[in-house]
């Protein structure tokens, strides 16, 4: 959330006086209109799967998202 309020207003914080040139882009094009930054529920973020631990059912749901199948399936 705290990087969404950055990207719509860079002086949100005082720390933003060192974010790179990258984070400005976005919130350039944030201001355009041309994208629009979207809040997902900790359940639905697919980086989880790079990130952590996850329980058998929750990997296989993210891994069906991303659309990874199990090599030992393909014929």
């Amino acid at each position: 959330m705290r990087s969404m309020k950055i990207a719509r207003n860079p002086i949100f914080h005082a720390s933003t006086k060192h974010i790179e040139c990258h984070y400005h882009f976005v919130h350039e094009k944030v201001m355009l209109r041309e994208v629009e930054l979207v809040h997902k529920p900790t359940s639905e973020q697919l980086v989880d799967i790079f990130t952590k631990a996850l329980g058998k059912n929750k990997f296989e749901k993210m891994r069906l998202k991303l659309q990874v199948v199990i090599v030992s399936t393909i014929t």
